[in-house]
């Protein structure tokens, strides 16, 4: 969960005894079966109302008092996902108040955060996915990461659709060019690849017996013959971008908004690119348009007359 920074230092329970509180996180843990993690984050979000609230009771808050609190919060930096978050807290913990204590008034019902700045996926330049993926595998498992690397640009696949991914789907890939993956909700959708992807893919079904135990299923395997992780798929990812001098930080979804972005970019189609990224909502999608539109400016401020800076 991110919070604000130095929030991580705040005590988990509130700074003003109150035996409800106690009772309340007891109930989450017991009852709702939380994890401790998250009951952990519970009493912060409530540690930090005690704190903007003062010296004032519980069963006194009305709704303006709270928005006072979340404007002062947002005041000091904290963004409106953190605030969305202690609004739900908040609201839990009213709801139990109501429940067992009686109280009569939610003072966050129909309350909203405020919006945060929509944050943009990370892309990398088309030169720098092209000095990524242009390394020569050496081995078994470098022709492996090779394949996986290029099938994540070539198809934006996400990572649990790529480690997902059984050997049979692969085979006779070449003839129709487009793999089917099972994406979030179990939903299935075929998916272009690339004429790289292909070669990768049969450089590696060549040598995927020296890895793959007899009976496993799994297109990509990890050192034990089994299928691989998704932590595996990271940290091979880290150490290729290393090996091919790429200075950017590489993660397997970088590749997925770099596929996004560049397809978007060439041929300015939102809808196929929704399909093929599997996003339910094209909104999802839109986001790419602002990636599109950021790749411009730069070219209009590189080039046109009136945008260059003097020098």
């Amino acid at each position: 969960m991110k919070r604000e920074p130095g929030a991580a230092g705040q005590a988990s329970s509130p700074p003003r005894s109150d035996p409800r509180v106690a009772d309340f996180l007891a109930d989450l843990a017991n009852a709702r079966r939380l994890s401790g993690h998250t009951c952990v984050a519970y009493a912060r979000d409530i540690a930090r109302l005690f704190e903007v609230i003062g010296a004032t009771p519980l069963e006194r808050l009305q709704a303006i008092d709270i928005r006072r609190a979340v404007a002062k919060l947002h005041g000091r930096g904290l963004d409106g996902r953190s605030i969305a978050r202690m609004l739900s807290a908040w609201r839990s913990f009213y709801r139990w108040l109501a429940k067992h204590h009686g109280f009569k008034l939610n003072p966050c019902e129909g309350l909203r955060a405020p919006k945060s700045a929509k944050r943009l996926p990370d892309a990398l330049s088309p030169d720098a996915v092209s000095r990524l993926l242009e390394g020569v595998a050496e081995d078994a498992q470098e022709l492996r990461d090779k394949a996986m690397f290029e099938l994540f640009y070539s198809s934006g696949l996400r990572l649990a659709e790529l480690v997902g991914l059984d050997a049979a789907s692969a085979r006779g890939m070449r003839a129709d060019a487009e793999v089917t993956v099972v994406g979030k909700g179990r939903k299935t959708r075929s998916v272009p690849v690339g004429r790289k992807a292909l070669d990768a893919l049969a450089g590696w079904l060549e040598v995927r017996a020296q890895l793959a135990r007899p009976d496993e299923g799994a297109l990509f395997v990890g050192a034990r013959g089994e299928r691989i992780s998704p932590r595996v798929v990271q940290a091979r990812l880290s150490r290729w971008r290393l090996k091919q001098g790429v200075d950017a930080k590489v993660h397997p979804h970088v590749l997925r908004h770099s596929f996004a972005s560049h397809v978007l970019q060439s041929s300015g189609d939102l809808r196929a690119v929704q399909e093929m990224l599997g996003h339910a909502s094209i909104s999802t999608t839109q986001v790419y348009t602002h990636l599109d539109f950021q790749h411009l400016a730069k070219a209009y401020d590189a080039a046109h007359p009136r945008a260059k800076k003097k020098s």
